[in-house]
């Protein structure tokens, strides 16, 4: 292990190319041309490009490196890379240690074999990657990863990474436009400052390999409901066993070397559930960060013989896991745009965002819920234990309080009784908010930042933060077409304000978002309620929102278009590899042990009925009985759900394909796992063939 391990300032960032790094190893003029690109958004000349290159293959090959990857983000949920070496003939039959500005700016990969949505023809085996300068490289594993876009030969997007950096130069745009309608000079760019907190499952690896379920699903399709779940609360937040301990503490350290700011760890609500969550960063770094403490989580769970399960719902009844992303604006003088501040202005300044923010979500419910939406998620979201597919913003009582002044007109009531004037020189401040959190919310405004909980613990934080930056975009552009042409600031800031909130507040939600009460008043509101997958995609080719992406050059029809296909396509194979899973467990292992254990109830009941004296089958005769029907009824249902599959339709067939897989093969799925569930319960444990849920939750 690292003997740095003990002097984190020492250990963090060791293994990354960071901005001093390259300061120190780079002439000013290079460094200078390189923070201008940065400042400008500009690609590099090429000469500038193999400086660059040079120092920094020297840095990685000081290291040991001994190759260089484009590390990118496919429309996959996964990151990619190709290593090549760095060595380079002579042609005196030895070789050098190279990497040309070429190779660090623009890369080559086979985009065959990645989901394209049709932007590419399948004979069109080429993919390109350019770096990305907004984000560091590092070294991990003896090679040096190069962050990098990924596209296609027409320049289109196949990744997950250009839409987000996309909308986070948008949203300077505007965030700019309205800072400087408040008087601001100083600041010169505003970013999405994001931290996303990452829940995950630790178990036993050799509990893992005895279930192909989790081997090729990384959940469970079947498990009878444990004993002992959460109900007592006694996991969340308590003492960390010392084999997690160590694991974390380890997580931790490789993550310090790769720059990531992890910072806080903790056991979750369910048992053997964790949480790690880091200091908010810019939300292509937070991203790119994100996509490694996943992989970071599987690597170093590895070598404690535990498995990581970033699944939204590995066991059926427990917690599952999300991922909150905690979004907000932040300018380059590091001030906090969602913060309120303490003078009449700053609040002002403040209002206006927020009404952006409540604004933005209630127009783009739809956009907001299809970003969510994939098949772990629809597992997850809506049960009591996440938040509902019903999009609201939570603010806490006082922010409402005055929210609800603005609106009315009336008093507001604070030390001192006083009506609420949005004019710069007149409003009040505001005080932060004191309320308890809603955990049932959402989105909830927690201080001075929203927090997006509805992402699912496996999913990139690219598309909802750049659907959250490309709602806040527009918005603002809306305000400050309004605000740079009136003649009075002051009476239109005021109106305008009173407006938003007035017409949106129906998206403004503080209570029990669980009850089946809040569903009912959501409809009466007329808020939409996408409740899974299917009802939600379509959002990406809705012409409202194809012109929203279209307007501010995040997506083009074309880039949204292949996303709705893409996802359609990933949900029709994901049921199906859970479904012939499923087949496959029971046929060869459910059934057969069912038939034992029904052997077994036979032969007692033939023993005890002839063995001379009047001795009570009711026991084993009802056993037998249910086991047998439920035997029966598993087959029946595993003979429908094969036939289900060969006629479900091409995985490629767009919506109907997928409400097929929906309505045809998952739903047949689901009513086998229910039969399974209580099979399990009747047979003998030494009879059943996989580990139980209180084996795997409860094995430390």
């Amino acid at each position: 292990m690292d003997k740095r391990m003990n002097n984190v300032p020492e250990l963090f960032g060791s293994m990354v190319f960071t901005e001093e790094k390259m300061r120190q190893r780079l002439s000013p003029e290079t460094y200078h041309a390189w923070q201008q690109c940065l400042a400008q958004g500009s690609s590099l000349n090429r000469d500038i490009a193999d400086k660059i290159a040079v120092a920094m293959k020297d840095w990685a090959i000081e290291l040991g490196a001994t190759h260089y990857t484009h590390w990118f983000q496919p429309m996959t949920g996964f990151t990619a890379e190709k290593h090549d070496s760095f060595i380079v003939p002579d042609g005196k039959g030895s070789i050098l240690m190279e990497l040309s500005g070429k190779e660090l700016s623009r890369g080559e990969a086979d985009a065959s074999s990645f989901p394209s949505g049709g932007l590419r023809a399948t004979f069109e085996a080429r993919g390109y990657t350019a770096w990305d300068p907004t984000s560091y490289a590092f070294v991990k594993d003896k090679t040096l990863y190069i962050p990098t876009i990924f596209c296609s030969y027409s320049g289109q997007t196949l990744d997950k990474k250009t839409p987000l950096l996309r909308s986070i130069r948008a949203l300077d745009r505007q965030c700019m436009r309205i800072l400087r309608l408040f008087g601001n000079t100083e600041a010169q760019h505003v970013t999405a400052q994001v931290g996303a907190e990452q829940e995950y499952f630790l178990i036993d690896k050799e509990y893992y390999r005895q279930r192909l379920d989790l081997r090729l699903c990384g959940r469970t399709l079947f498990g009878a409901k444990p004993p002992k779940g959460q109900e007592l609360d006694d996991h969340y937040y308590g003492s960390i066993k010392p084999r997690v301990a160590a694991f974390m503490h380890e997580l931790n350290c490789e993550l310090w070397k790769l720059g990531v700011f992890a910072k806080t760890q903790h056991n979750e609500a369910a048992p053997s559930q964790h949480e790690i969550a880091p200091v908010y960063c810019d939300a292509n770094i937070a991203c790119d960060h994100n996509q490694l403490t996943m992989e970071m989580l599987k690597t170093v769970a590895a070598r404690h013989n535990f498995v990581c399960l970033l699944h939204e719902k590995p066991f059926e009844g427990v917690n599952g896991s999300g991922k909150h992303d905690n979004w907000s604006l932040c300018t380059d003088r590091g001030e906090n745009l969602l913060k309120p501040g303490n003078t009449p202005s700053q609040n002002a300044q403040f209002l206006l965002f927020l009404a952006a923010f409540i604004k933005g979500v209630d127009e783009y419910q739809d956009m907001l819920r299809c970003c969510v939406a994939y098949p772990g998620n629809d597992c997850r979201l809506g049960g009591h234990e996440a938040p509902p597919a019903v999009l609201s913003v939570f603010l806490g009582d006082e922010l409402t309080a005055i929210l609800e002044s603005i609106i009315s007109g009336e008093e507001y009531v604070e030390v001192t009784k006083r009506k609420l004037e949005i004019g710069v020189d007149t409003l009040p401040e505001i005080p932060q908010d004191t309320t308890d959190r809603n955990r049932t919310s959402p989105i909830a405004f927690t201080g001075n930042k929203f927090e997006f909980r509805m992402v699912g613990s496996s999913q990139s934080i690219a598309s909802p933060t750049a659907v959250l930056n490309t709602m806040m975009t527009e918005e603002l552009c809306k305000f400050a077409d309004i605000l740079e042409k009136a003649e009075d600031f002051q009476s239109a800031l005021q109106k305008l304000l009173k407006d938003t909130f007035t017409n949106h507040s129906r998206i403004i939600f503080n209570g029990n978002g669980y009850g089946e009460e809040w569903i009912a008043e959501a409809k009466r509101r007329g808020l939409s309620n996408l409740r899974d997958t299917m009802e939600a995609l379509p959002a990406y080719i809705d012409k409202r929102n194809i012109d929203l992406f279209g307007r501010h050059g995040i997506l083009t029809r074309a880039e949204l278009e292949a996303r709705y296909e893409i996802h359609l396509e990933n949900y029709c194979k994901v049921v199906t590899i859970e479904s012939n899973t499923l087949l496959e467990m029971t046929r060869r292992y459910i059934l057969p042990a069912a038939t034992t254990c029904s052997d077994e109830l036979a032969t007692a009941i033939f023993h005890k009925q002839n063995c001379g004296i009047s001795v009570p089958v009711t026991t084993e005769s009802a056993a037998l009985r249910r086991i047998s029907e439920l035997s029966s009824k598993i087959y029946n249902v595993c003979g429908s759900l094969e036939t289900a599959l060969k006629r479900a339709p091409a995985v490629d067939g767009g919506l109907s394909a997928a409400k097929y897989y929906r309505d045809q093969v998952d739903a047949k799925r689901r009513k086998m796992s229910e039969l399974i569930n209580e099979l399990e319960i009747l047979c003998a444990a030494k009879n059943w063939p996989f580990p139980t849920y209180a084996d795997i939750l409860f094995a430390m």
